[in-house]
């Protein structure tokens, strides 16, 4: 398994652009963050860790695997935001499997 240095000045940048890119899917879906910051924390770390191990911001929750060309994907074909949450998990159970991203009535009933 590959290591990444979470402290390293790459990391930190890298899980900048991360939350970035998380506000930015909130702001287009109509979403907002889970109430629990320990799981918006470690779902950051990891999109941001996938991101600079694979070059794609994989769903943290789900195996990566490598084809025998060498190229990486899900398991399940997720990349944030994945088709799941979009079309059945946040619309269905008010967030998505990684609990990233949920509705703002699934945040204010579920406060943290």
């Amino acid at each position: 398994m590959q290591m990444v240095d979470m402290s390293s000045p790459e990391f930190l940048a890298e899980l900048e652009k991360t939350k970035k890119f998380t506000d930015k899917v909130n702001a287009q879906f109509g979403w907002v963050y889970n109430p629990n910051h320990d799981v918006n924390e470690g779902v950051l770390m990891g999109l941001a860790r996938h991101k600079m191990l694979y070059g794609k911001r994989f769903c943290p929750c789900f195996m990566v695997l490598e084809d025998e060309n060498g190229k990486h994907k899900s398991a399940d074909d997720r990349i944030c935001p994945c088709k799941p949450a979009i079309d059945h998990e946040v619309p269905e159970e008010g967030k998505c499997h990684c609990g990233i991203f949920c509705t703002p009535e699934y945040a204010s009933t579920h406060d943290m």
